[in-house]
């Protein structure tokens, strides 16, 4: 491990640096673009499914492409973050996510459009690994951790946004057609990028990307070996599996299960984004109080909170289901930037290998972000309903609360 050993920041410190508030903006802009672009897709189960012919199995596919590419892409993302830096990486993120959404808005059928949605997956990469990346170079100590909390409310509103204005407003803007929808959405996702590259251009941006490129490099494969071998590593990666395969099968398929209970589209839509709305509260909280000797305490508190939300996600509209949704909204906010912080502050992952390091939680992760969506989709369409993967929800809540244990054992 004399290689990691040593993976203390060397690209020159820029913690008090007042633009570093500004950089966390931008990421925060193309992040919300990120999750606006994968939330879109949940509202529109019905019309796109009547248009293209197919059912729930084949929209279960649909909505893990992008997760399953992720898996492959995730790791070589890693090494181009920590290698070209998070300036010109981002930026190429927001044209493949535009692109996705432009493919998406032109699909035929059940193959182009999981073609188009995988698209996102060569994109997606390089914004989950370069947030992180990004806060890791210019944030240090509790400033770190507020601005994990902040950058995480950019998905959440992005979430929220996408389900709530999906069917209410865009859909009647554009004659109900659900293409014009995506191709407006990727509209927007392009203009994010255009004033990505305007924050990125100030010039200490550009002269921590010099730095960065200075740097010696190493064989990423070295890197990458070294970390596996690491037994906090292998445990927060498993953690990974679990939270994904949670947050992507709610993610995708809760309007639909407020549907089957008995809610319409634009209501089913609205209750949706209960538990985003409550996540951006939880984001700009919990990572305040979540320093290192608390940080595992709290996430057996959130992974508990997202078990007893799966139990009340059975419930008909009212007092429990709203209940569950807020308990669901406060573990998702947090539960992914938990986990990845206490990568980071391995010791000997660093920022100087915080890419690489993430890129391997997220290429682990999306196996449960792949699982997760199509598991629901074939255990509705074996029982007719989603009682079967409500259940398995909750049990993977446990495994995760038992993982953390061994992790706190490992630690101490």
């Amino acid at each position: 491990m004399a290689m990691l050993a040593s993976a203390s920041p060397a690209t020159g410190a820029v913690s008090s640096h007042p633009y570093r508030w500004t950089m966390l903006g931008g990421v925060w802009l193309v992040y919300f673009c990120f999750s606006l672009t994968t939330a879109a897709m949940a509202p529109l189960v019905q019309p796109i499914e009547h248009d293209l012919g197919f059912g729930h199995a084949a929209m279960g596919s649909v909505f893990s492409a992008w997760t399953l590419m992720f898996i492959f892409s995730a790791m070589p993302c890693g090494a181009l973050m920590d290698r070209i830096g998070p300036r010109r990486a981002i930026f190429i993120a927001v044209l493949f996510i535009a692109a996705s959404g432009v493919l998406r808005g032109t699909a035929q059928g059940h193959l182009s459009l999981l073609f188009g949605v995988a698209m996102f997956g060569l994109g997606g990469p390089l914004v989950a690994i370069g947030a992180p990346k990004l806060i890791s170079l210019w944030f240090e100590g509790k400033d770190r951790a507020v601005a994990m909390g902040i950058y995480m409310t950019g998905p959440s509103l992005g979430s929220v946004i996408g389900l709530s204005i999906t069917n209410s407003l865009m859909m009647p803007i554009f004659d109900h057609q659900w293409r014009h929808v995506l191709f407006a959405y990727a509209a927007f996702v392009l203009c994010c990028g255009l004033i990505w590259l305007v924050i990125s251009a100030h010039p200490a941006s550009r002269a921590m990307e010099s730095r960065l490129a200075a740097e010696p490099k190493h064989s990423h494969l070295k890197v990458f070996a070294e970390l596996i071998h690491l037994r906090a590593v292998q445990i927060t990666l498993a953690m990974g599996v679990g939270i994904f395969f949670i947050n992507h099968s709610l993610n995708n398929w809760l309007p639909e299960l407020l549907r089957h209970n008995g809610m319409d589209a634009v209501s089913a839509g609205l209750w949706a984004a209960i538990p985003t709305a409550v996540g951006v509260i939880g984001a700009l909280t919990i990572p305040r109080l979540a320093t290192p000797e608390r940080r595992l305490r709290i996430l057996v508190a959130l992974f508990l909170c997202t078990g007893v939300a799966s139990l009340l996600l059975h419930s008909d509209p009212g007092p429990s289901l709203t209940f569950g949704l807020i308990l669901q909204g406060l573990a998702k906010s947090c539960m992914m930037s938990l986990s990845l912080l206490t990568v980071m502050e391995i010791p000997e992952v660093g920022s100087r290998h915080a890419g690489s390091a993430s890129g391997m939680f997220f290429s682990a992760a999306e196996v449960g972000g792949v699982l997760g969506p199509l598991t629901v989709g074939l255990t509705y369409d074996a029982t007719g309903g989603f009682d079967m993967a409500l259940g398995l929800l909750t049990a993977i809540s446990l495994t995760l609360i038992l993982l953390t244990w061994r992790l706190s054992r490992l630690t101490k």
